[in-house]
């Protein structure tokens, strides 16, 4: 895989590291492919909105926390509409 397409998403397998999780058990908890698991935290798979939803609402994080390379938070933003 090229370098620059490499996402970070540290904090996805820091808090299934902190809960003592396997790539294994987490798939099984969530009904996800352990191979769905490894691909979002290498980065080489995006998530639907439902997958991170559902990771965000398991380990009580915010979308941009866990996937900070897709949903990003914009403040004082305004459309030029």
């Amino acid at each position: 895989m090229d370098s620059a397409l490499k996402v970070d998403r540290t904090n996805l397998k820091k808090e299934r590291l902190k809960m003592n999780l396997t790539r294994k058990k987490l798939a099984y908890e969530l009904k996800m492919s352990e191979e769905t698991i490894k691909k979002l935290e290498d980065g080489t798979r995006n998530p639907s909105i439902d997958t991170a939803k559902k990771l965000a609402l398991f380990f009580g994080k915010n979308l941009d926390y866990l996937f900070p390379d897709i949903f990003l938070i914009t403040f004082g933003t305004k459309s030029n509409k």
